[in-house]
């Protein structure tokens, strides 16, 4: 398991809930009560668009700051597992090497035995690879849910103090055009970075 592989991962949090944040639905019309103009002539309610760049949640320097912590975390708590593999894959290459090169020269038990070994850190490697992917996998959506969870409620809570009835997300999206004017992004990552600091505490496994 490469961690810093893994980073790419987060990406999947970009995906919480901004391809369309409506307003408080208008209650419907009671049985035989008369139709409004709205409704007989099919206009078009008032509304407001405004566009996001969900990719730019993740910008180390300009992003949601909370990512950058919290990815942090992850991968310290991590580490001590990623050290064990790098150390288990050094050896691994040099006992291949090793076999390779006193192969034709050194007693055929010596390298039988070199083998076998050889072997059984393959398999310590590839099952205490799968194993930490398995458990970082699993952290890492225990840690990022709730930050998941408040873009959603914080962009919504944005869009409604606005009157902005509907948010397009531009990464996820194609956009032909679209005015500089109804880009929220910068706006919506200054909001939120104001009201949920960096260092907020990580609920420990």
């Amino acid at each position: 398991m490469n961690i810093d592989r893994l980073i790419a991962a987060i990406a999947l949090l970009a995906t919480v809930a901004i391809s369309s944040v409506s307003a408080q639905q208008k209650p419907a019309a009671p049985a035989g009560a008369p139709a409004t103009a709205s409704q007989s002539t099919g206009a078009v309610p008032d509304s407001k668009m405004a566009l996001i760049y969900s990719d730019a949640f993740l910008d180390p320097k300009n992003g949601i700051a909370r990512f950058g912590t919290l990815l942090s975390t992850l991968n310290r708590e991590f580490q001590p597992r990623q050290t064990d593999l790098n150390g288990i894959s050094t050896r691994i290459t040099a006992l291949t090497k090793e076999i390779s090169d006193t192969q034709s020269v050194a007693d055929p038990k010596t390298i039988q035995q070199k083998s076998d070994q050889l072997e059984q850190l393959k398999t310590e490697y590839k099952r205490k690879g799968e194993d930490a992917e398995a458990a970082y996998t699993k952290r890492r959506q225990d840690i990022f849910a709730p930050l998941q969870e408040d873009i959603g409620k914080a962009l919504e809570a944005f869009a409604k103090a606005r009157g902005i009835t509907v948010i397009v997300d531009g990464s996820q999206v194609p956009v032909v055009y679209a005015s500089d004017s109804i880009d929220i992004t910068r706006a919506f990552i200054g909001d939120f970075n104001s009201k949920n600091p960096a260092t907020a505490s990580v609920k420990q496994p």
